[in-house]
């Protein structure tokens, strides 16, 4: 049987939903995930409202980081976070989620390009790392 393939739109029409202030900071992220990893694809998850970045490093790629803007924020979160190594412990979600970490931004609030580079390239790195790896494998045992 042929793999449904999702329906989806283009990031620029998803994106013109966003109030001006979200705007500007998922479009701060967008650049930022898309220098640190040129070869990553970008999609909207239409289910999740969320901008998805894949790395082609499987079969259908791994989801390894996403760009989320809601009304009062975004987030730029990492569905394997808590294999991430943290070095500036902000990454949250401990305690709420069991594997996924984000960092959330506010209208106002600087972006550390250099840090979220670095967020981005670690979620790249562990991407492929079974979810299911042993605790004490884990950075982030809190």
């Amino acid at each position: 049987m042929p793999r449904r393939v999702p329906e989806t739109i283009p990031v620029e029409a998803f994106l013109d939903d966003v109030a001006p202030p979200m705007r500007e900071i998922a479009d701060r992220l967008r650049a930022i995930v898309k220098s640190a990893t040129p070869e990553a694809s970008e999609r909207v998850r239409l289910g999740w409202r969320l901008l998805a970045y894949d790395l082609p490093i499987k079969r259908h790629g791994a989801f390894f980081a996403w760009v989320f803007p809601e009304k009062r924020h975004v987030h730029l979160g990492f569905p394997k976070g808590v294999l991430m190594t943290d070095r500036t412990r902000v990454l949250k979600g401990a305690g709420v989620t069991k594997y996924a970490r984000w960092v959330t931004f506010v209208p106002g609030d600087q972006i550390d390009e250099a840090l979220m580079t670095e967020l981005v390239l670690e979620a790249a790195r562990v991407a492929v790392i079974p979810k299911g790896l042993a605790l004490e494998a884990r950075p982030d045992t809190a």
